[in-house]
């Protein structure tokens, strides 16, 4: 996934070594505690060689993992997960949620009970371990943080909201006109429908609707935009209220003494 990712460009990639660039095919799903190992390899790879590691871009949830724990090590079987999704599309929500405060009778906590997702995830961890939800979530805070013992420094860039729509804009109609129609048609081939997350992305989705006609290719480069402005306001409420306190740097003005100094 190329285009629809901004991944970086052959040149930038031969200036420096990357880490965590195509590590899995496009069908194959990756989750938080995959990163977290593959991360985990990487930094080791890195001090060995006598390196400082900079971190870069992707998901808020995922940078976290350098900071505190996000993942537990409960494994939820695959029969459980589908018993768990059929019962759901047979008996409804309502079915799961009794069943679900049956084994939590303190309570379920701030658990959206209306989400479907959560509810099965939150029923599928409490099945799989024999715990209640407030069992769960205290062995959780008592992890220790995947990067435990590594000094991390945490900088953020900002931009004003109209230069940051304005470069969003210019963005999403680089990546039509470099082929986005045409890469997403090629991963769809190759089994993107196959890994969820992935076809959801921004970006794919969209491209995904157009391909298959069920939306207009007019609105394509609006329907992206709009998309990804909306993704940028989660992003900024989940870095002031999930990352610890950091530096916040005008991306324009932002050199390497300032960044690194």
């Amino acid at each position: 996934m190329d285009i629809g990712t901004a991944k970086p460009a052959r040149a930038e990639l031969a200036r420096v070594p990357h880490h965590l660039i195509d590590s899995c095919g496009v069908s194959e799903p990756m989750d938080i505690t995959r990163y977290v190992d593959l991360a985990k390899k990487a930094v080791a790879d890195i001090f060995r060689r006598g390196r400082r590691v900079l971190v870069a871009g992707g998901s808020g949830f995922y940078l976290k993992s350098f900071f505190a724990p996000v993942a537990d090590a409960i494994a939820v079987p695959a029969e459980l997960r589908e018993e768990l999704r059929q019962r759901l599309e047979r008996d409804g929500l309502e079915d799961l949620l009794d069943e679900l405060r049956r084994m939590n009778p303190a309570g379920v906590g701030s658990l959206d009970v209306q989400n479907p997702r959560r509810v099965i995830r939150a029923l599928e961890r409490c099945r799989a371990s024999g715990r209640t939800l407030m069992e769960l979530k205290d062995a959780f805070a008592a992890q220790v943080p995947p990067f435990a013992g590594h000094e991390v420094r945490l900088c953020e860039l900002i931009r004003e909201k109209g230069e940051l729509d304005r470069r969003i804009a210019r963005r999403v109609d680089d990546m039509i006109r470099a082929g986005l129609a045409d890469e997403v048609r090629r991963l769809l081939a190759n089994g993107l429908k196959d890994n969820p997350s992935a076809a959801r992305a921004i970006g794919y989705r969209e491209t995904i609707e157009v391909a298959e006609g069920r939306a207009p290719v007019e609105e394509l480069a609006e329907r992206i935009t709009q998309n990804t402005r909306a993704l940028v306001k989660k992003q900024r409420t989940w870095f002031k209220t999930q990352l610890p306190e950091h530096r916040r740097l005008d991306a324009a003005a932002a050199t390497e003494a300032t960044l690194f100094g």
